[in-house]
């Protein structure tokens, strides 16, 4: 494969600002890119840029009373890319900015994105190992600004995470054995209470993979108000998963069943279908085809072979029934005049430390080779 139909590895270590510097400095035409897709975005909702940078800064010295480090950190790729921290701050709040501020009216209710996961326990699994896998449904210009971001550091764990470049961390593993992927969750509470929210959801997933231990990462996620829904899955490489369905002030969450945990976009927990509202659906009703279909693969494997291997995996992340809004969803036109597709498939062993990721799923199947050591 060519230079252009691979992501990026990019590797950094030593303190925040020095991996934020390094980070600019190797992938700026892709920070350029992701500040200029969601500034893009941004004026689409009627946001001027003037009020873009304002809403930019308000978020300062909210990330810097959460953790300083992580403010240093996006310090520093503002400066290896030539951007403002301003521009930094953006991009890593993308979601807040394009839905929680209330001067973009309408555009709350262009809720359009998406994302299937998966999680099989070692004992299903083929390999004998936990394995992790995620399709990453959003903006079709993201395959032109993903990176794969190895970190090695003395002030916690090392990671290997793929995300866009000029964000601290989206999805991946880390040298403590976690996995960590994120789908699209939205409900009746969203950004109602944003004044006593603590950080955006992309710290939050960093914070998480920044954790020695599951139990730390969920603490680290509890111990947090959030400005909206999201749905996290999380592992831990010597046999344990729970998905965790994130009201702003509420969390819910499901366990394997069959050893087997998969996750679309809509509420699935009892207790929190009973007690939100779900909105999503509304736009994406094939949430719970996809959620099924997954279950339903991968049963079969483990009925027909007593096993689950990756090509079962991969076959289920692929699945194009319902087009263009399958599992697997090719390039459409959106709201605001935006074009939606599976970005990436992202497979995880913790265990062995490599992530298999591949761009474009819909045009290419061939998946390329990331290691943490």
């Amino acid at each position: 494969m060519n230079a252009n139909e691979v992501f990026p590895l990019v590797d950094v270590s030593g303190a925040p600002f020095e991996r934020g510097l390094a980070h600019g400095r190797q992938v700026p035409e892709r920070v350029a890119r992701s500040l200029d897709l969601y500034r893009s975005q941004l004026d689409k909702r009627g946001v001027s840029h003037e009020r873009q940078r304002a809403l930019s800064a308000r978020m300062i010295p909210i990330i810097e009373a959460f953790d300083a480090t992580y403010l240093e950190e996006m310090r520093g790729i503002a400066e290896g890319a030539g951007l403002t921290i301003e521009d930094i701050v953006l991009i890593n709040c993308r979601t807040e900015m394009m839905y929680g501020h209330q001067e973009i009216g309408e555009a709350r209710k262009a809720l359009d994105d998406g994302c299937t996961g998966l999680i099989v326990m070692p004992q299903a699994s083929a390999t004998g190992r936990l394995m992790h896998a995620h399709n990453w449904d959003w903006r079709a210009e993201c395959a032109d600004t993903g990176i794969v971001l190895r970190m090695r550091r003395d002030d916690g764990p090392d990671l290997l995470v793929f995300t866009e470049a000029g964000t601290l961390g989206r999805h991946g593993i880390n040298s403590a054995g976690l996995s960590l992927s994120g789908n699209f969750l939205t409900s009746e509470r969203d950004y109602v209470n944003a004044s006593e929210a603590d950080t955006p959801l992309a710290l939050i997933r960093r914070r998480m993979l920044d954790s020695a231990s599951m139990a730390d990462a969920m603490k680290a996620l509890w111990s947090t108000r959030r400005y909206a829904s999201n749905n996290l899955m999380l592992a831990d490489a010597k046999g344990e998963a729970v998905d965790l369905e994130c009201a702003p002030d509420e969390i819910f969450w499901l366990t394997p069943q069959d050893d087997v945990l998969v996750h679309a976009n809509h509420w699935m927990c009892p207790v929190a279908r009973t007690k939100l509202r779900d909105l999503g659906l509304a736009k994406s009703p094939d949430s719970i085809y996809r959620q099924r279909r997954v279950t339903q693969a991968l049963q079969d494997a483990r009925r027909a072979h007593g096993k689950i291997d990756w090509p079962v995996i991969k076959a289920a992340l692929a699945d194009d029934f319902g087009a263009p809004v399958g599992v697997l969803r090719v390039p459409r036109k959106i709201s605001f005049d935006s074009i939606a597709a599976t970005v990436s498939t992202t497979l995880m062993d913790a265990a062995e430390g490599v992530l298999w990721i591949a761009r474009k799923p819909y045009e290419s199947r061939e998946f390329v080779e990331y290691r943490l050591r």
